[in-house]
């Protein structure tokens, strides 16, 4: 059973998706004072919430239960993401839920602003009849220049070529192909928005974008430019901001959110004429909000239920296929990795110093999520288990001075996984195949050409290639109660030296090693019992 906490006003459809779990108990507290939250949170393996909850470091530490944080809505500047992939900790958002939400707000303020319609309102209101005063402008013909070409960025992009606008935009993470495929001219830098109308910031908030359109780039901007923010305060300079807006280098402002929120009372931004302020609606739709909590829950739901990590932001590397196709490259990687470092150890080797981990091209795009997997495979005799997982595994690794490396080759089998592991002055890789469908096979180690599954325990032996030891070895494990699944015997030369890779059911006891060494003709055993399930 997983206890779930549920905080900050989740959708209800989000929760009803998590009840109807039978092993999923949980707690829906919408408003919890953080100090209450502290006292709770260990008592639970996910933390379900918005934006009003901080996750903290210390909060995170005290989960010694915490699996997940799930964060219904786009942004996680409210959770201390270091903190939490270094405890192993998942975390995941809703980052398509309100993509339409906040690009329909997008036109409707930029739309109010153009059109002077707050004004329009409130003249309206007050019984005057302003209209030779209130004479607007068109999108029509207007150049957008968008900062951030991701899900929101481009959907407002693909809006704005039916109002007839002109597109451009920077974000040195979007290929070429999207930017064409979107129609928008590929800016080579902020300062390469000069010409537009309208600039717009669809960026997460990051040490990289915090403070990324300030004093610089809003000097390069056309005069009279109109400023949109509606991603994270913070992004944009404030201060700047209002300077600009007060000299008339901006001619407008449209913000959705702030450096601080909610934005004082006194701010100088409520004061302008030339804004339109909105608290932070973005996501603020019926839809939206129902499409963030569905999607959380699930990501979390996922999670706890059968490990999936695809919507986790801190699963380094990324996933690039769809999770159960990915699951035999995950074991082979992590079992691999076992492998090595077992036989390493067995050998003398007690520091590991290099993990690389080459792969077919068919899991390319995982490359790093399946040298997570090898590093968790080295480190696991020594991390708590409960602790270490996918998210985590790299960070121990390279905290340790694991130096790790992986690469893609065109040369090899495309379901191929091999690792090599390094310790002291000894090197042993082991290689196998990962289809997507099927289970996975380790087909070399060492030097050994083998073909034998990574089932729950492994013993690999090496020997004289002399008649009779097979049976010896197969005798002497039936007399200790271990069965055989696989055999494979592999050999260089003949009459020379031989490995053996066996499949055993269950596990094997420690003295069957010594047993095993006792053998005249074994010149090493090795024992690998897999920790990954």
């Amino acid at each position: 059973m997983y206890k779930i906490l549920v905080t900050d006003d989740v959708d209800p459809e989000g929760i009803a998706l998590l009840g109807k779990e039978p092993l999923l108990d949980l707690d829906v507290v919408p408003t919890l004072p953080p100090a209450e939250l502290l006292a709770r949170i260990e008592n639970y393996h996910a933390l379900i919430g918005r934006s009003a909850t901080r996750v903290t470091a210390e909060l995170l530490e005290r989960g010694k239960r915490l699996r997940v944080i799930g964060r219904a809505g786009v942004g996680v500047d409210n959770v201390d993401m270091e903190a939490a992939t270094r405890l192993g900790i998942a975390v995941i958002n809703a980052p398509a839920g309100n993509t339409i939400a906040v690009a329909e707000l997008f036109f409707g303020n930029v739309l109010s602003l153009l059109r002077h319609l707050p004004h329009a309102i409130v003249s309206m209101r007050q019984g005057k009849w302003d209209r030779s005063q209130l004479t607007g402008e068109e999108l029509k013909g207007k150049t957008l220049g968008i900062i951030g070409l991701g899900r929101i960025g481009s959907e407002i992009a693909r809006r704005a070529h039916a109002f007839g606008m002109t597109l451009a935009a920077y974000d040195p993470y979007i290929t070429d192909d999207r930017f064409s495929m979107l129609q928008v001219r590929r800016a080579a830098s902020l300062e390469d928005l000069g010409d537009a109308d309208i600039v717009t910031v669809h960026t997460p908030l990051t040490d990289e974008t915090r403070g990324l359109v300030g004093r610089r780039e809003i000097a390069a901007f056309r005069r009279g430019v109109i400023v949109v923010n509606m991603a994270r305060g913070g992004i944009v300079d404030e201060e700047v901001l209002i300077a600009a807006l007060e000299s008339g280098q901006v001619g407008g402002a449209v913000l959705d959110v702030y450096a601080s929120e909610p934005l004082a009372a006194d701010s100088p931004l409520r004061r302008l004429p030339n804004t339109v302020l909105t608290p932070h609606l973005g996501a603020s739709t019926a839809e939206g909000q129902r499409n963030v909590a569905v999607d959380a829950c699930a990501g979390v739901r996922d999670a706890l239920l059968t490990g999936e990590l695809s919507k986790t932001l801190n699963v380094v590397g990324g996933v690039g296929t769809e999770w159960d196709e990915l699951r035999p490259a995950l074991m082979l990687a992590r079992r691999s990795a076992a492998i090595a470092r077992s036989l390493l150890h067995d050998q003398g080797a007690r520091t590991i110093q290099r993990i690389s981990l080459r792969c077919g091209t068919d899991h390319a795009a995982a490359s790093g999520l399946l040298l997570a997997s090898a590093a968790a495979g080295v480190i696991e005799p020594t991390v708590d288990a409960d602790r270490l997982n996918l998210i985590n595994a790299r960070t121990i690794a390279e905290s340790r001075g694991i130096e790790l490396t992986a690469s893609v080759s065109a040369a090899v089998d495309p379901t191929s996984v091999s690792v090599s592991v390094s310790g002291g002055m000894k090197e042993i890789a082991v290689a196998g195949v990962a289809p997507r469908q099927g289970l996975p096979r380790i087909r070399r180690i060492g030097g050994f050409e083998i073909d034998v599954s990574p089932r729950q325990c492994l013993i690999i032996i090496s020997n004289r290639d002399v008649p009779g030891v097979i049976g010896r070895v197969g005798t002497l494990l039936g007399d200790a109660g271990v069965n055989i699944a696989e055999y494979h015997q592999s050999r260089l030369a003949q009459g020379g030296e031989a490995l053996a890779a066996i499949a055993v059911d269950g596990s094997a006891p420690n003295e069957v090693r010594d047993r095993l060494m006792s053998l005249p003709e074994v010149h090493s055993a090795t024992i690998v019992t897999f920790r990954d399930g």
